[in-house]
């Protein structure tokens, strides 16, 4: 029985040759070996079209980025545009740019180390949107077009939230 097992594997290991194989060679179907450099620059403000500055020159605009920004857990990172885990939208120190360009490739492209690329994700009039609500953050776009305060924030409730006073008579208490 030992014979027979030994034969089988003389004869097994002499059909067995390794493969040889040359590493240095490329085939003709594979592609070149290429480094993939990203068109993503610091701070290449492009001029802004008439069509693409009207979102951060209408209150409507930016007040419906303000919704999507909370919409959109933006605030996860940036919290409320004073930074967190990713940079402050508040400050003038702007990496890629303030303009609406930027951010806008911004929020559909991404960035390197951090921030993810959301292009297919959200429609081109809420990215817009988005980027002229960043825009006010940072204190670019007209204060007549900014959105105030969060009533959340605010230090008492808002006057059409307080209770009705009782009207006074005239007489004393």
């Amino acid at each position: 029985m030992k014979s027979v097992f030994l034969l089988c594997l003389v004869v097994v290991l002499a059909a067995c040759q390794r493969e040889e194989r040359d590493f240095t060679k490329r085939k003709e179907s594979e592609p070149p070996d290429t480094v993939s450099v990203s068109p993503l620059h610091p701070g290449n403000p492009p001029i802004t079209t008439l069509e693409e500055s009207k979102y951060e020159q209408s209150a409507y605009d930016v007040a419906e980025g303000k919704r999507l920004y909370q919409w959109f857990n933006c605030t996860g990172c940036h919290f409320n545009g004073g930074g967190g885990i990713g940079p402050a939208l508040m400050d003038d120190k702007w990496i890629y740019g303030s303009s609406i360009e930027n951010i806008v490739k911004t929020i559909k492209e991404g960035r390197p180390n951090g921030m993810p690329s959301f292009g297919g994700l959200i429609p081109e009039k809420e990215t817009w949107q988005l980027a002229a609500y960043v825009r006010a953050l940072g204190g670019f776009v007209a204060k007549d077009v900014a959105p105030s305060r969060n009533d959340d924030l605010s230090a008492s409730p808002a006057e059409n939230r307080l209770p009705s006073p009782k009207p006074y008579n005239g007489k004393a208490p």
